[in-house]
Parts: structure tokens; sequence; C-alpha cells
């Protein structure tokens, strides 16, 4: 998936510049700051799972995003005398969430990297921070620097600047790229890798809240100018990044930063008072709300597009019989995590599709492929005498489908239609990519709130066998029903 990820996000990046070169007027005049304050709200985009950076607390009840970019969006929200508004997507899909128009500004430890900067603006350095290495405390005799790490394997967020650092100062190391901390960490445990470059906050946070991990300078000396963070931008905002700018100088002249910093730590602290599992059942619970809506609305939907489709394949008219079996050829041929991010970016970019409609529409649209094959074969098992015996009795073909086919079709069919109504409870986890707050997002961050790596990942999986288990035996009960009838 990792591999795909490398070759999919340029391409998604490529074909938005296109289309945005391609109806963005080339001498238009900026009013990207104009924009905004027309609104009265700035979107702001980020990966909360970077503490002290962004990371999620529990107020209320609700998922509250805090940590030193949110409180630098604040800053910068005021300023511009707008509303701020936080938008959670994976790290990997936050440049596309710009390029799309789905979040106005990026916040989320960012560095402006020549290759970023090709297609995405960015404000002054806002903060830099050393770069630190995590290892297991009992390993930590080991290592003195990064030079100690020769033939080791190392890992890195995957696009980061840390994952760049080990390409080019660790050469003789290995790079095990993944997209959460939080997995690097399970990862770093479980001894798939020997450390976790990260940022000295990030670093010292999971040092003060695990005793089992230690930290190592990496004795790197980096310019501060190619290696800090920035505030991103869609490309062509020059008032907007001016104004951002205004606000960071005043921030740097106040060394607002380090009070910051203290706000980060004190909901770490709150975070970090109760780690137990229990604790932290809403978290569970909203997850398994969510992963329920999207699969119920996901299985109505999918039945009602599967049997239309498998009708459509099994019809006379030649050109329907195409678009069906293009249809669903196309759509069992690529990944539902890539149609989950072209609903949800690509579509997105002419209407404005909430993360939530959009995880359930991909979700729905590809169930509806695997449901349409089920459904034609359950209709092409029914024998053909059947269909000829009902029309000598006068059926017409639509009654003769609704009243002798259909039924017999089902019966047979219920097994495979079960199997897939429970793949999907779990494959609906795969939206969690764009933010929707699913049982699996949920699961991350009780990580990153809790800096536990397996339990949340155990209490997780219990919940997923019961929904699935539960779901298997319901499913069961009508099969067995429908076949003393």
């Amino acid at each position: 998936m990792k591999k795909l990820m490398h070759w999919v996000m340029p391409l998604i990046l490529g074909l938005v510049a296109a289309v945005t070169a391609a109806v963005t007027p080339v001498h238009a005049a900026d009013n990207s700051l104009q924009k905004i304050q027309a609104k009265g709200t700035i979107v702001m985009g980020t990966s909360p799972d970077y503490a002290p950076y962004e990371f999620l607390v529990n107020e209320n009840g609700k998922n509250q995003v805090v940590g030193i970019d949110v409180e630098i969006a604040k800053k910068i929200a005021a300023d511009m005398g707008v509303k701020l508004v936080i938008k959670q997507m994976d790290f990997d899909s936050l440049l596309v969430g710009l390029q799309t128009g789905k979040v106005d500004m990026v916040l989320s430890a960012m560095t402006p990297t020549a290759e970023r900067k090709q297609s995405v603006d960015f404000s002054s350095i806002y903060y830099t921070a050393d770069q630190d290495i995590i290892v297991n405390k009992a390993d930590a005799k080991l290592y003195k620097s990064a030079e100690s790490f020769v033939g080791k394997k190392v890992g890195a967020q995957t696009g980061s600047m840390q994952a760049d650092l080990v390409k080019s100062e660790m050469t003789d190391s290995k790079l095990l790229g993944l997209t959460k901390v939080t997995d690097l960490i399970l990862a770093l445990k479980s001894h798939k890798v020997e450390g976790v470059v990260a940022e000295e906050p990030v670093a010292t946070a999971y040092v003060q809240n695990d005793p089992q991990l230690a930290m190592v300078k990496s004795g790197w000396t980096l310019d501060p100018e190619e290696n800090g963070q920035a505030i991103g931008f869609a490309k062509g905002s020059d008032a907007l990044v001016a104004q951002a700018n205004q606000s960071i100088a005043e921030i740097k002249k106040q060394g607002l930063i380090k009070s910051y910093m203290k706000t980060a730590g004190k909901a770490m602290t709150q975070n970090t008072a109760n780690t137990s599992m229990f604790h932290y059942w809403q978290f569970f619970a909203k997850g398994i709300g969510y992963t329920l809506l999207i699969t119920a609305v996901a299985v109505v939907i999918g039945v009602l597009l599967g049997t239309l489709l498998a009708l459509m394949r099994l019809g006379h008219v030649k050109l329907v019989k195409a678009l069906a079996v293009a249809y669903i050829e196309f759509v069992r041929g690529t990944p539902l995590m890539i149609q989950v991010m072209f609903v949800y970016f690509g579509i997105g970019m002419f209407i404005d599709i909430p993360a939530l409609i959009a995880g359930i529409i991909a979700v729905a649209l590809n169930s509806g492929a695997y449901v349409a094959e089920i459904i034609r074969g359950g209709i092409e098992s029914i024998p053909t005498g059947q269909t000829e015996a009902a029309r000598s009795l006068g059926l017409s073909q639509k009654q003769t489908m609704q009243s002798v086919v259909l039924p017999q079709a089902i019966k047979n069919i219920w097994p495979a239609l079960g199997n897939e109504f429970i793949s999907l409870i779990k494959e609906s986890s795969i939206v969690s990519i764009i933010g929707v707050t699913d049982l699996i997002y949920q699961l991350k961050v009780v990580q990153t709130a809790t800096y536990k790596g397996v339990q949340p990942i155990f209490v997780a999986m219990v919940i997923y066998f019961v929904l699935t288990f539960g779901l298997s035996k319901l499913l069961g009960h009508f099969e067995r029903k429908m076949k003393h009838e």
C-alpha cells in the first residue's frame, strides 16, 4: 500500500494541477485573502497524530484537535478576523486536500521542501527543531548518534522531512516509512526498526510518556531555513501568505511558541492522566457508530445498485450491457482506497462533498459492483426451464423475474451476499484516510493520546470480531429460515 501511495499521490497532484491550470486564468488577480474574509472561515488541514504539534483530546465527550500548530492557526484566523475550522486527514492526503480546495492551509509540522514548493506556496518558517532518534530504552547504550545506525533499519513518517533525512544522512541505514508515528513507535517496540527519527518535541513527548523508550541525539547540523516548519497554501495565494507571515512575525517577536508549547503540554498531561482503555470508551463508541452507519447505508445502496447492474448485464441491449460490464470490471479492478480518494478529492473539486458522505458513496459504489456479480451468478444458477414454464403460464418477463427467478436466486446467493455484508464492516475502515472518524481512526486517536500501541489495537480487534460475529449469526438465522420455507 505504501508503494502504491508513492505512485498515486504524484499522479493525483499532477491531475489536480492540470485541471487547476486549465480552469484558472493565467493573469488572474490574487484575491485569496479576500475570499477567506468573505466566507468568514479559514479551513486548516492537519493530521492530528503528531504531539505536541497536533493531537486530539476528549473535551465534553467530543474530540478536539489541540497543539502548537492549532494555536498558531488560531492566531492567524484571529488576525484575519475569521473563524478557524479544522479538517482532519492523513498526512499523505494534506497537500491533495489543499490542491483540491478541501482546506485553505496546511498546518501539520510540514517542511517546505523543493518538491512541495513546486505545487504549494509556503509561509515563513515558524519553528525549527532539532532532529532526534527514538530507541528502545534497553538498547539506548548501543547508540550515540545517527552514525551508530549503520546497517540498521530506521523508521520515519512517510513523505516527511525525517524520511528525506534518513535517505540523505543515513545512507547506510534502511528506511521503513509508515504514515502514522504511532505505527512507527509500535514497529520500534516490536523490533521491526531499531530507531525512529522524529523532531525533538515529538521525541520528547513519547519518551516522557513511555518508560520503555529513550532518545538519542542525531548529531546533525541542519539549515533552519530548509528544515523548519511552515504553513502550506494553494499556489498563487500571495496575499494569504503575506497575511500569515505577519502573524508569524508577531508570534516570533512575542515569543508565543513557548506559551503554545506549555498549552500543548497541559493537554498531553490531561490525556495521559488515565490511559486505561475503558477511560477512552467514548472514542471507541464513536468509531463503532460511524462504522455501522457507513456499513448500513453502503449495504442498502450496494444491493440496489448491484441488482440494477446485474439485470443490465443479463439484458439483451448491447449498450446497456456494455456499460454494466465496464462499471463492474473497472470498480473491481481498482483499489477501494483510490476510489475513496477520487470521490473525496477528485469529484470534490467540483462538488464539496463532506468526508463522511464521500466515504459512504465510495464504499457503496464499490460494494455495488461485487453484489452485481453475486446476484448475476444467483440468477444464472436458476434452470432456464423454470423461466420457460413461467412464461408459458402467461407471466411477463418482469413478473417471471420478480415471482420465480429472484426469490430462488436470493436463497442461493444469501451466503455469498452475507459474506459481502461482513466484509463491508472491515473494508469501511479505509475511509479513515480522509478523516472519517470510524473505528480505525479512533484507534489511532487513542494510540496517540495514550502513547500505547498494542492495547488500542487489541480493543479494536475485539470490537470488529463482535460486530462481524454478531452479523454472521444474524445472517445465518435468516439463511436457516429461508431453507425451511
